[in-house]
C-alpha cells in the first residue's frame, strides 16, 4: 500500500510513537466512544482497539485503505467517508459524546479543528498528530507570530497541551516538515461572557489584517470616530488574549445595542 499525495498520506512506522499517541486520551470519564480520523494502514488503530474495542470507529476517505483495514482489522468499524462530511448522528446515537484522535492528514488538519469547534458540545477531547507549525499555532500564546484565528477560537473552549515532537524519519514516506502531537481538553465552562457568533466574527475580522491596529479592522462593526476615541482599538490583534477578545466583542455588542443594531 503506497501513500497517496492526494490524501496527504505519510504512514507512521514507529510502534512506540503510535502507542504513545493512543495512550494520550486521558478524559475517559467524559465519553465512551472514539473516532479515529484517517487510520491509513492502522498503525494507530491496533493500539486504540486494545483500549476501546467496539467503541472505536475509524473514518477513512481512501477506498483502498478501507479495503486494507477490512482485511487486517476485521473487527474494526470503518466508515468510508471524508471526515469533514461525516454526520456524527449516523455513527453514534444523537447527542452521544466522543473523542477525536488520529495522525491527521496535514492538508485538512486545521479544518478538523474547526469541525471540532462546530461540534464542541459532543467532543470533550482531541489528540492528534499535526504538522509542527500547525500544532504550535493552535496552542500559541498571545504576542507571537504563531498566534492567530485558530489559536483564539480553539483556546476559547479548549485547553491545549504540546505533548511531543515527531521526527520526519518516523514516517514513510518522510514529510518535508516536522510533526507534533497535541491534546485539546474541553473547558468545563463553555460560556464566554459574550455572543459566541459575534465573537467568531470579531476574531476572524481582527486577524484579516493582523499587522493593522483594531481601529482599522473593526470599521465594519463601528464608526471610525468611535474607534478613534477608545485607546483599546490601538492594539494589534496578536496582543489580545481570549479574555480581551471577549471584552472587544462586548464593546461592539454594546455599541450596536445602543444604536439600534446598526
Amino acid at each position: 500500500m503506497k501513500a497517496k499525495k492526494s490524501f496527504g498520506q505519510h504512514f507512521l512506522h514507529r510502534e512506540d510513537i503510535a502507542e504513545q499517541i493512543a495512550k494520550s486520551l486521558i478524559h475517559r470519564d467524559k465519553y465512551d466512544k472514539v473516532i479515529e480520523v484517517g487510520p491509513g494502514k492502522g498503525m494507530l488503530s491496533k493500539y486504540l482497539i486494545e483500549d476501546w474495542g467496539k467503541n472505536l470507529v475509524a473514518v477513512e476517505a481512501d477506498r483502498d485503505m478501507v479495503r486494507y483495514l477490512a482485511t487486517c482489522f476485521p473487527n474494526l468499524e470503518v466508515v468510508y467517508k471524508d471526515f469533514l462530511k461525516v454526520w456524527f448522528n449516523q455513527i453514534f446515537e444523537e447527542g452521544e459524546s466522543f473523542a477525536l484522535i488520529g495522525n491527521y492528514p496535514y492538508n485538512i488538519s486545521s479544518q478538523i479543528v474547526f469541525r471540532m469547534l462546530e461540534h464542541k458540545e459532543l467532543i470533550p477531547e482531541l489528540v492528534g498528530m499535526f504538522q509542527k507549525e500547525m500544532a504550535e499555532r493552535i496552542i500559541a500564546s498571545p504576542g507571537g507570530k504563531d498566534y492567530g484565528v485558530i489559536s483564539v477560537l480553539t483556546q476559547a473552549y479548549y485547553e491545549g497541551e504540546y505533548l511531543f515532537t515527531v521526527e520526519k524519519e518516523a514516517f514513510s514516506p518522510p514529510p518535508r516538515v516536522m510533526s507534533a502531537v497535541i491534546r485539546l481538553s474541553r473547558k468545563d465552562d463553555q460560556e464566554l461572557g459574550c455572543d459566541h457568533k459575534l465573537f467568531r466574527q470579531v476574531v476572524k475580522q481582527a486577524f484579516s489584517q493582523r499587522r493593522k491596529m483594531l481601529r482599522n479592522t473593526m470599521k465594519i462593526f463601528m464608526p471610525h470616530e468611535i474607534l478613534m476615541e477608545d485607546k483599546y482599538f490601538t492594539i494589534r490583534p496578536e496582543k489580545l488574549s481570549v479574555e480581551e477578545f471577549v471584552i472587544l466583542t462586548n464593546k461592539i455588542a454594546d455599541w450596536k445595542e445602543k444604536n439600534g443594531g446598526l
